[in-house]
C-alpha cells in the first residue's frame, strides 16, 4: 500500500497562484495512476483533476480547466498540483489519492488511498 501527504496549502488572494504537493511512501509511487479532489464546507468531495502512472495522460474537471495543472515526480514520489487564477470559490481541503487502475477516473470509490488533506483559502 502507499501512504500519502500532502503540503502547501495556505492562504492567497484571488488572481494569485499556490502549488499544493503529495508526497508518497510505501510501495512505488510509480505504479499508481493518481488523483487530486477537494472539499469546501458543507459540500461534498469533488474530483479536480488525474494523471496516469506515467504523467502522460491527464484528466480535468471543467472547474479548473485550463487554471490547474496535475504533474507527477515519479524519481522524487511527488504529485503536485499547480493552481492558477484562484477564485473564492476554490477554498476548501485539497486531498491527493492514490488508484492501483492507471484508467483515469472521477469517481471516489476507485481511489483506495488518500492523504489528509491540506486547506487552501482564497480571500476575496
Amino acid at each position: 500500500q502507499v501512504q500519502l501527504v500532502e503540503s502547501g496549502g495556505g492562504l492567497v488572494q484571488a488572481g494569485g497562484s499556490l502549488r499544493v504537493s503529495c508526497v508518497a511512501s510505501g510501495r512505488a509511487f510509480s505504479t499508481y495512476g493518481m488523483g487530486w479532489f477537494r472539499q469546501a464546507p458543507g459540500k461534498e468531495r469533488e474530483f479536480l483533476a488525474w494523471i496516469n502512472w506515467i504523467g502522460s495522460s491527464t484528466l480535468y474537471a471543467e472547474p479548473v480547466k485550463g487554471r490547474f495543472t496535475i504533474s507527477r515526480d515519479n524519481a522524487k514520489n511527488t504529485l503536485y498540483l499547480e493552481m492558477n487564477s484562484l477564485k473564492p470559490e476554490d477554498t476548501a481541503v485539497y486531498y491527493c489519492a492514490a488508484s492501483s487502475s492507471d484508467r483515469p477516473s472521477v469517481r471516489i470509490g476507485v481511489y483506495g488511498y488518500w492523504g489528509q488533506g491540506t486547506q487552501v483559502t482564497v480571500s476575496s
